[in-house]
């Protein structure tokens, strides 16, 4: 009889470290050779520190202060105009006549680049163009592809520009920017992994708060209400719908939490919620998968006093209206590095912007059956 709690025990530990074993081998080896990436730009004090990788091998050099302006070495084509320090973004902004909306590029940035020029988003040289307009992207930079420091030096770039333009450019954080930050690293793309090797630090290390674009990432929302419209990544489930009631404190919980290890935050009843694969903001399903019906939705919705809720996380083939036009979905699956949409709301109108830079009206989205 002694020996069958013993025997559970074993099979148990057996279980564990077979579970451990798999879990390792769902992150990808890193790739042999990185033939541009970069820069990385860490903060000392009031030194920088940029590091690139360029034919496999580490160069770097520091500056002083910012603003500053980093040139073009490789990886990323422009030069940078490198700001102090970002301040925490407003969680709930006025209406304004125009917004653009696109999620999860995926380290795509040639897509993002030829649909935001295609759009007139950008021009030629990869500048804001769009005046006072409003440009969102919601969620999902990292993972899958290989040009994610790219996508995100644009958007930190556009982010300048739009504002001094009299516009806006708000980056919405995603489940693979949560997931990255707290060492998920099962859909990183090689080519990262032996970047991270070359600079000495982990890959999460590389947008540790001591970057810039770690800090910038730390002070993005989850939850971005505009006028009528919110923006967030997966959505709004009704056992979340206290954390879209308060959304700066949502906000500030998240912020705080990113890069705290999974288990941690998984474990914490504070955070919980926050990371929940089901129900929370950035993992939620459930307007596309038969969980929440029309009703539902108009009930959230009522309940947040808002028009629509526009979100990414679920790809489409197209941008797609949900619900009577209650839900907007804006994954159009750029992971592909295939074709992408853009969402454009202009004074209350809903339209898609095409990668030849057409425009047409929005996809009806099919609902999952219940099963």
């Amino acid at each position: 009889m002694h020996g069958l709690p013993l025997l559970r025990t074993v099979s148990i530990c057996i279980l564990s470290v077979l579970s451990l074993v798999a879990s390792a081998k769902e992150v990808p080896a890193p790739a042999e050779y990185v033939d541009s990436d970069g820069p990385y730009v860490f903060r000392n004090g009031d030194t920088l520190l940029a590091r690139w990788i360029c034919d496999d091998k580490v160069y770097a050099y520091k500056l002083l202060e910012t603003p500053t302006t980093l040139p073009a070495e490789c990886g990323y084509p422009h030069a940078l105009a490198l700001q102090p320090p970002a301040a925490v973004t407003t969680s709930t902004l006025p209406a304004v006549p125009r917004i653009v909306a696109v999620s999860d590029i995926h380290g795509q940035y040639e897509l993002l680049r030829k649909l935001l020029r295609a759009n007139k988003v950008i021009d030629t040289q990869d500048r804001w163009m769009r005046g006072g307009d409003t440009l969102v992207i919601a969620g999902d930079v990292f993972d899958r592809g290989p040009q994610v420091t790219e996508a995100f030096w644009l958007l930190y770039s556009l982010q300048r520009q739009a504002a001094e333009a009299g516009g806006a450019v708000h980056f919405v954080l995603g489940n693979h920017e949560t997931m990255v930050l707290y060492d998920d690293l099962r859909y990183v793309n090689p080519k990262y992994l032996r970047s991270a090797q070359l600079l000495g630090r982990s890959y999460p290390q590389l947008y540790g708060a001591d970057s810039v674009i770690g800090q910038w990432l730390r002070t993005r929302p989850v939850l971005l209400r505009i006028g009528d419209t919110l923006f967030l990544h997966g959505g709004i489930s009704p056992e979340a719908l206290q954390l879209a009631l308060d959304p700066a404190s949502t906000n500030a919980a998240y912020q705080a939490s990113l890069g705290t290890p999974k288990a941690e935050v998984k474990a914490d009843p504070a955070t919980a919620p926050l990371y929940d694969g089901k129900t929370s903001p950035i993992w939620y399903r459930g307007y596309f998968d038969g969980r929440l019906d029309t009703a539902g939705v108009q009930s959230v919705l009522d309940q947040l006093g808002l028009q629509r809720i526009v979100v990414g996380h679920t790809s489409m083939q197209h941008v797609s209206s949900f619900h009577g036009g209650r839900v907007i979905a804006i994954d159009s699956s750029i992971k592909n590095g295939e074709n992408g949409e853009l969402l454009f709301i202009e004074d209350g109108k809903v339209s898609r912007g095409l990668l030849d830079g057409s425009r047409v009206a929005l996809a009806d989205g099919v609902v999952a059956a219940d099963d």
